[in-house]
């Protein structure tokens, strides 16, 4: 269940915008175990000016998931390959062209409603 924060291009149709979320997604499932209800994404779409990624000038897209401590590096590396795979295939992004970021916290650090840290016992 991480939370995914995606920057992409601003202007792109909704089937663009949704084949990224679902590859993401699904990547997420497939390969850390997280089960498939457990989609909690923002989508930010930026002005080409903002959302520089070094010299790219072509299509880019930009992630950023935080997510709870104890993922193997082996399951990120997989999440890594499976995410450029599938935007590859679907909307069409060279894989060179997708930079991804995790960023790992605590029990503590989540309450998803009522103001209770659902992840901590009393």
């Amino acid at each position: 269940m991480p939370l995914v924060n995606i920057y992409l291009l601003k202007g792109k149709s909704r089937a663009y915008i949704k084949a990224i979320a679902d590859g993401v997604n699904s990547a997420v499932i497939d390969t850390m175990g997280f089960p498939d209800d457990d989609r909690y994404q923002i989508i930010h779409e930026c002005e080409s000016d903002y959302l520089e990624y070094q010299t790219r000038d072509t299509e880019r897209v930009m992630m950023h998931l935080v997510m709870r401590r104890g993922r193997p590096d082996d399951a990120k590396k997989a999440f890594y390959a499976r995410v450029v795979e599938s935007l590859a295939r679907d909307p069409g992004i060279d894989p060179g062209n997708v930079f991804i970021t995790i960023t790992e916290n605590n029990d503590i650090d989540w309450s998803f409603q009522d103001g209770v840290a659902q992840f901590c016992s009393e």
